[in-house]
């Protein structure tokens, strides 16, 4: 869970969701992360690029068919832009194994886990749609249980998927 800091900036805007927020971080151009949160009050947009976000990730929340269209900041190693776009790639209602993903890159499922918890665009870039083989969750956003892996099945039944959903 990211909370901010003493040392961290604070965040553009909040939006409150269903038993979690979005702290959403963003310069004048690109949004620079989207961040769980423990549930709290919303914070109003303080800059436009910032009531875009969350006119979209509202968007979402009541439509989990809801495209996207915000202009992120280039972020991540060259396997986690990889990772990433893959991801980014499965449709709402769908998802995908750590297994089957990594054997798409040539590469080992832990390496892939690694990449989806450093993703900076959670919903804008699905990371929850990944899921452990045999239908288990796995981990999220680089946390093993908990608070997290409530908002991540909240996430998926949102979108309509059952916990025990076969992939893509």
């Amino acid at each position: 869970m990211n909370l901010p800091s003493e040392t961290s900036p604070a965040y553009q805007a909040i939006v409150a969701a269903p038993g979690f927020a979005l702290g959403i971080r963003c310069d004048a151009d690109e949004i620079t992360a989207i961040e769980f949160l423990e549930a709290q009050p919303e914070v109003a947009a303080k800059t436009p690029l910032a009531g875009e976000a969350v006119r979209q990730l509202r968007a979402y929340l009541a439509d989990p068919g809801f495209t996207f269209g915000l202009s992120l900041k280039p972020a991540g190693t060259n396997f986690q832009r990889r990772v990433w776009q893959e991801i980014a790639a499965i449709p709402t209602g769908r998802t995908d194994t750590y297994g089957e993903l990594a054997k798409r890159l040539k590469n080992a499922p832990r390496a892939v886990g690694q990449a989806c918890g450093a993703n900076p665009y959670p919903l804008v870039v699905p990371c929850h749609r990944i899921v452990a083989a045999g239908g288990g969750l796995g981990g999220f956003n680089r946390q093993g249980g908990g608070f997290l892996l409530d908002v991540k099945r909240w996430l998926l039944r949102h979108e309509g998927i059952p916990l025990d959903a076969p992939t893509r």
